[in-house]
């Protein structure tokens, strides 16, 4: 009788630490989602767009998406492709700037790289709170940045500031357009940063 409630009391103990495990766990899944609605614009100069994560001092983290001609640019004329950051300085210079992209490899930049959508409808990212060799980053107050060239050097930012404690919900996000353009400025509407 006296090992059947010992028994017990190591299976109760048991299945009380995998629940507290299972707690633990599910709070390191913490996600922050990014979306806005896209509408894609007509001629060149335009449809670019990166999305990325700084630290509080504003050092660059991780991106989480940036548009292909951004970070690898388009074969003309039978020329190889450069970056499109440096055959157009103007395509969101803001993350060229602060991930240092001229120093990642195209392996690096593959990593996060994506079609520019051909359709217009929401674009969705997010990210688990890793830095960009995939390890948890730090307690710490952070920022979310979405960055939008409407059309040459008419550019938008977005930038929300956001703690890893902070409970879900929605995140304050604030804008900075450097030169409007009234044909393009539906590029990019209905940002949204939202912690899960």
């Amino acid at each position: 009788m006296r090992q059947t409630k010992i028994l017990f009391v190591m299976i109760a103990t048991l299945l009380m630490s995998g629940i507290a495990v299972a707690q633990n766990a599910k709070k390191a899944e913490k996600t922050l989602e990014v979306s806005f609605n896209y509408e894609k614009q007509g001629g060149p100069g335009s449809n670019q767009y990166a999305i990325w994560i700084e630290n509080e001092k504003g050092e660059f983290v991780k991106t989480l998406f940036v548009t292909s001609y951004t970070s690898k640019g388009r074969a003309r004329g039978g020329q190889p492709a450069q970056r499109g950051y440096i055959v157009r300085p103007t395509c969101v210079p803001v993350w060229v700037k602060t991930s240092k992209a001229e120093e990642k490899t195209d392996e690096q930049l593959d990593a996060v790289t994506g079609a520019t959508p051909q359709n217009s409808g929401t674009q969705t990212f997010a990210w688990n709170f890793t830095d960009e060799q995939g390890k948890a980053v730090p307690q710490g107050t952070y920022k979310v940045k979405v960055e939008a060239t409407l059309y040459f050097d008419s550019d938008i930012i977005y930038t929300g500031t956001f703690t890893t404690k902070d409970k879900a919900g929605n995140i304050a996000l604030t804008s900075e357009l450097t030169k409007p353009d009234e044909q393009h400025k539906n590029m990019v509407t209905e940002v949204k940063a939202v912690l899960k």
